[in-house]
This record gives structure tokens, sequence and C-alpha cells, in this order.
């Protein structure tokens, strides 16, 4: 259920150290074959292509800027990895962590 990469295994089954949740080990083998869901702060499934706003003030390392809430992507790309989206804010290229932003409905 939970996202977690840190499980606890056992002789049957594999536990989630952060929230506790159980599986069994049959189903650690059909993960990798599922395609992986990105969901916004409000979990709305987000795409390639879809547009996002930013839902809190982030300060950009190695730089001053911030990125002021209710900023606007241009269109973004998924790609794998701790920050889900690829986009482009304010002319600057950056990887964000798709908990930072809601999708923009048109």
């Amino acid at each position: 259920m939970c996202e977690m990469n840190h499980a606890l295994e056992h002789a049957e089954r594999l536990e989630c150290m952060t929230c506790g949740h159980e599986w069994p080990k049959e189903a650690e083998a059909e993960a990798p074959d599922a395609e992986r869901a990105v969901k916004d702060a409000y979990g709305n499934v987000l795409v390639d292509g879809d547009i996002v706003a930013m839902i809190k003030d982030i300060k950009l390392k190695g730089s001053s800027e911030v990125l002021k809430v209710g900023t606007k992507s241009k269109p973004i790309r998924l790609q794998d990895g701790d920050h889900e989206i690829s986009c482009k804010m304010d002319g600057v290229l950056i990887g964000l962590k798709a908990c930072f932003v809601k999708k923009v409905t048109a």
C-alpha cells in the first residue's frame, strides 16, 4: 500500500519499516512489471504533458531563486528517481518531487 522502499524481510512476507504494512513475497515479483503511477499532492495521477503548479514556496538549491506558490510549469516529463517530474518553471529546467505540485486543469 505504501510506496516506501525500506522493507523488513520475513520468511513468508515483507513488512514496511515506516507504516508496518505487510504483503506476501510473491507480490514483490509482480511490482516491477506494473507501471508506476506518479501522483500530485492531492492524489491526481500525472502523465507526460500535464501542467502543474507549485503548492509551496521552494528555494532552488545552488541559487538564490525561489519558486513561489502558484508558479505554473511548461508541459512536464515523468522520470524515474527521487524527483519524478522534469519541467521548466520561470525559464529554469528543474526536477521536482510530485508532493510539491498540483495538477492544473484547463
